[in-house]
């Protein structure tokens, strides 16, 4: 079996094609699949890391063979820090653990969960129209954190904190530094327990996340009520084979794993979704006219989701030029074969959302923003793994469905009272972090429309 193409760098210094890498991930490997192919073999110091980008190699990793490419190094970091979740774990644990959270997201408990984001996102529209009726600046990432994170923790354990939002947003902001940190530069990074700065605030950060979460968790269990959120029922639920129950250290690892994934992602998420609808008055528009149409202005629901067809393609659309999920690793137990080429056993596999998403042999114009690449037709047509902002195979996200409901619900409910549009002047692009973040704040015109319904 031939050894894929590709690039060693021996010293793992912040140089050469490594130091390229960390500057700029996604030109770095966008440049690389041009030169290489499909299949890039790219060794830094003893590391051998394989990066694959057709659908059917996205395939076989997470499908076909995905018995033998778990999680990797990466995810050891993860688990040390903050035990096993469905994020890190394998195995039996992992199905375990699966089971006991796959009721938390079966279809028929979606609409008790949209009650809640409509009402956030109702709070939000309020908030803003506080300010008066007057245009007004707003920056994206950071009013859809704060959303984000009164819909996640409402949901998770029934309660609002999003006045912690500055606090929890803080922490995992110094939370995602280090792990960018630790995950660039693997051997020159000091460990955990040297006082460094760094050190001390990451620290700091993970006790902060841990003892919000423990607090909550303590007093549910003071308390034994049902109070029909995912911590209520991940206490009460018991394993069908075993009997057992989650112990408190397995619970606050959950809730925080839910917590980064549910808050962090799906900001990132809309942020990007803003981003794009702010940019297309045209698509913007015809959302619009599709809202009008389906909800006219009551609440919105999550019996409405399915009729919001534009409003779902946009956002999946988004996720296509934009997954919060960029780059997803895993290390090959024995030695296989993909594209041709040898992946040896312990090495690491890399598939990239971002790249394969704009894959040109399976997306006409990748770089287009164009919702029609989602309706029922053409997404039939796609080549199975060119789209996987969820993952896919057993690991499917199990929240993806609520993501999606919960975006929908929130731009249905944000332009049911205003335009929003980009204000001008700015040069935003994807910057490849811990998650794919916009490089600088995104700047974001709300107008109530009663306002642009007046004659001039």
């Amino acid at each position: 079996m031939a050894i894929a193409p590709g690039i060693s760098h021996y010293v793992p210094l912040p140089y050469g094609a490594w130091g390229a890498f960390l500057r700029d991930p996604l030109e770095f490997q966008w440049q690389a699949r041009e030169r290489f192919g499909d299949v890039f073999r790219f060794r830094v110091g003893p590391l051998v890391n394989h990066f694959v980008y057709h659908p059917e190699h996205v395939r076989r990793v997470l499908h076909d063979h995905q018995k033998n490419y778990l999680r990797g190094w990466h995810y050891r970091v993860l688990r040390k820090l903050f035990g096993d979740n469905l994020t890190v774990s394998e195995g039996d644990f992992w199905l375990r653990q699966r089971r006991l959270a796959q009721p938390a997201f079966q279809r028929q408990r979606l609409p008790e969960y949209a009650n809640v984001m409509v009402e956030a996102a109702s709070a939000l529209v309020a908030r803003w129209q506080a300010g008066g009726p007057e245009a007004k600046p707003i920056e994206a990432r950071r009013e859809m954190s704060r959303l984000t994170l009164a819909i996640t923790s409402r949901t998770l354990f029934d309660r609002d904190a999003s006045h912690e939002a500055d606090e929890v947003g803080t922490a995992f902001r110094v939370m995602g530094q280090y792990f960018e940190q630790v995950f660039s530069h693997p051997v020159s990074t000091p460990p955990r327990w040297v006082p460094t700065p760094g050190n001390r605030r990451f620290n700091s950060a993970v006790a902060t996340l841990n003892q919000v979460v423990t607090e909550i968790i303590h007093q549910r269990r003071r308390d034994e009520a049902d109070r029909g959120d995912l911590l209520s029922m991940l206490i009460q639920a018991r394993d069908e084979e075993t009997g057992e129950q989650m112990t408190d250290a397995q619970l606050r690892s959950e809730i925080l794993n839910f917590l980064l994934a549910g808050y962090e992602t799906t900001a990132t998420a809309l942020t990007w979704t803003w981003f794009l609808l702010a940019s297309h008055e045209p698509i913007r528009q015809r959302v619009s006219e599709e809202i009008q149409t389906v909800i006219g202005d009551r609440p919105p629901t999550a019996a409405d989701a399915p009729q919001l067809r534009l409003s779902r393609a946009v956002i999946q659309e988004s996720l296509r030029l934009y997954p919060p999920v960029w780059a997803l690793p895993r290390r090959a137990v024995a030695d296989d074969e993909i594209g041709g080429y040898r992946i040896p056993a312990g090495s690491t596999v890399v598939l990239c959302p971002y790249i394969t998403h704009r894959h040109p042999a399976f997306w006409d114009s990748p770089e287009e923003f164009d919702p029609g690449r989602f309706t029922a037709e053409r997404i039939a047509d796609r080549a199975k793994g060119a789209y996987f902002p969820f993952l896919g195979g057993p690991h499917l996200c199990i929240g993806n469905e609520f993501a999606l409901l919960a975006m929908q619900l929130v731009v249905a409910r944000v332009l049911q009272a205003f335009d929003v549009g980009i204000q001008p002047g700015q040069n935003i692009r994807p910057m490849a972090s811990l998650g794919l973040w916009p490089n600088a704040p995104v700047w974001l015109t709300v107008t109530s429309r009663a306002r642009r319904a007046q004659p001039v």
